[in-house]
């Protein structure tokens, strides 16, 4: 039988929801801004591999927050326009509820929800589960990837560009006059940039050598590096 829960009972089973995760967690929130709680439990599932699906919905997520998820390779991120549903599932538990994974709403605001148990409700974990489901498919990874996202993730104008001296990977290789690949190859084995998993990171030389991790919320995530930086 589902179980009725208060703000702090919410934030409870939350993280036991979290922790008890042996296969799949899912976590499906409009707006995303972590506690350092939720990030360490986060942490600890992507040690023990648990593959990790989080969509959310709105533009206001901070480039610090998606550049801390991208860290986690079992970690997925998703975006999901017009999402307003807040649903947490495991392959064991369910919270449909009003709590945010924002860390402003775990501490200050009124919230319900209600916990399914798939042991209890079968039928009803299941409908959550294909819903859930439903919204990954229609959301939009969010992933790093210079030869592809990057190039949708440039500033709409020269203008934008040049007014902080800076140019996106693909218009420095332009400017260089080679392919964005091969600069992202160069950034990569002088060190400015680290590759894992898939996805390209920058390094503290490539920060102290002027770069940035900029996002988008519209296309994902980018690198800036200054107009004269040469790797």
């Amino acid at each position: 039988m589902a179980k009725f829960l208060n703000t702090s009972a919410t934030n409870y089973f939350l993280e036991e929801l979290i922790k008890g995760a042996k296969d799949r967690l899912i976590l499906i929130s409009p707006f995303l801004r972590l506690n350092d709680r939720i990030k360490e439990l986060l942490e600890d599932k992507n040690r023990l591999k648990i593959d990790v699906r989080v969509v959310y919905g709105k533009s206001e997520l901070q480039p610090g927050e998606i550049s801390w998820l991208t860290e986690l390779s079992y970690l997925r991120t998703s975006y999901c326009k017009n999402l307003h549903a807040k649903c947490y599932l495991n392959e064991e538990l369910c919270i449909i509820t009003s709590l945010n994974l924002y860390e402003f709403s775990q501490v200050n605001n009124n919230e319900m929800g209600v916990l399914i148990r798939r042991s209890e409700d079968a039928e009803l974990y299941k409908d959550a589960y294909e819903e859930a489901q439903r919204i990954i498919r229609i959301s939009d990874e969010v992933r790093i990837s210079v030869e592809t996202v990057e190039k949708k993730s440039e500033p709409t104008s020269e203008s934008d560009e040049q007014s902080a001296d800076k140019l996106t990977t693909s218009k420095l290789a332009q400017k260089m006059g080679i392919k964005t690949a091969d600069l992202t190859e160069q950034l990569t084995t002088a060190g400015y940039l680290a590759a894992r998993d898939g996805k390209n990171y920058i390094t503290q030389k490539g920060k102290d050598s002027g770069g940035e991790f900029r996002m988008s919320p519209k296309h994902g995530p980018y690198f800036l590096w200054p107009e004269s930086f040469r790797p």
